[in-house]
């Protein structure tokens, strides 16, 4: 009973995380687009 949510709650950490670092990464992608962008311009 304890291993089985204890790793449902391993599995959520890891989707959150997952989320998470999805949209860290966008969103550096985009800023070093941008900053490339602005200084070629």
């Amino acid at each position: 009973m304890e291993t089985t949510t204890r790793k449902e709650k391993i599995i959520k950490w890891l989707k959150r995380l997952g989320f998470w670092g999805f949209m860290f990464f966008l969103l550096k992608g985009l800023f070093w687009l941008y900053l490339i962008y602005w200084v070629a311009k």
